[in-house]
């Protein structure tokens, strides 16, 4: 009996392998692997002394730190936004989904430029959050609400279709039986949105992280306390320090790994748990 090879538009599994290393080795292993071969010029201590500086330290604090909050608060209005777009039908509805995608289209320059506009001591919003004590500009509330900017279309764009795919009966169902709205949300809505929802702040974490053009001019840029590490990267290069640039984008770039190991880690454990429940 002659076995009959499958037929596909692509070509063969060997063919395509090898595009495709050889692709992702030129756009993505080769220019990271740079960072390696460049900071190995510095001596350990020398590159010790500069991820731990200070300065350093503050922006990382400050990129992290406002990264993990701004995608931490695009879980919660994420969820409502992509529940309310799967689930009702409403006028102006395309223009509400349009504008979830904005963040994507619009340069990030031009983003920065505006939310600063919009929340500067004279700006629109700005002057009633500076009347009530809170600095919504030129301080790390400034760099979460960019950030926070940034990564909602994230959030919103991968939990919206698994909500699509969520049968409404089902919920009827449970709600038939005796089942509250909370009960019907942890029990039938949150385990089925879970992995996506792990996958969107990974994906808006890991977005935010390295955010450049809508935080630079709402930060303030005070080393220390509101400087950015891409901003700081920036600074080293224009001082013709590369050795020193590529040493705090090397910390970065290890810590985006093991978080993103651990995300898919937990996404990984929240598909287990759902297939065995």
């Amino acid at each position: 009996m002659f076995l009959l090879k499958q037929k596909t538009t692509l070509p063969g599994f060997h063919l395509a392998l090898g595009y495709t290393v050889f692709y992702v080795s030129l756009i993505v292993l080769i220019p990271l692997s740079m960072l390696f071969i460049k900071t190995s010029t510095i001596s350990f201590a020398d590159f010790w002394s500069i991820v731990t500086a200070p300065r350093t330290l503050a922006a990382y604090r400050l990129s992290f730190g406002a990264a993990f909050i701004a995608s931490f608060i695009n879980i919660f209005f994420g969820v409502i936004i992509a529940w309310v777009l799967a689930r009702y039908s409403f006028p102006g509805k395309k223009i509400v989904d349009a504008l979830i995608d904005f963040p994507f289209a619009l340069p990030t320059a031009v983003a920065g430029i505006a939310l600063t506009t919009l929340y500067s001591s004279n700006g629109l919003l700005g002057q009633f959050l500076y009347k009530i004590g809170i600095q919504s500009a030129y301080s790390w509330t400034g760099v979460v609400l960019a950030l926070i900017f940034i990564g909602l279309p994230f959030i919103v764009r991968t939990i919206e279709p698994v909500l699509q795919e969520i049968d409404p009966e089902i919920e009827d169902a449970a709600s038939s039986l005796g089942a509250g709205r909370l009960q019907i949300f942890f029990r039938i809505i949150f385990p089925a949105v879970l992995p996506s929802l792990v996958t969107g702040f990974s994906l808006a974490f890991a977005r935010t992280i390295g955010e450049y053009g809508s935080v630079v001019f709402i930060a303030g840029n005070m080393p220390g306390k509101t400087e950015i590490a891409p901003l700081l990267i920036i600074t080293k290069l224009e001082q013709y320090d590369y050795s020193g640039a590529t040493a705090i984008a090397l910390v970065m770039l290890i810590v985006s790994f093991i978080l993103l190991a651990l995300t898919n880690l937990a996404q990984w454990w929240a598909s287990k748990r759902i297939g065995m429940s």
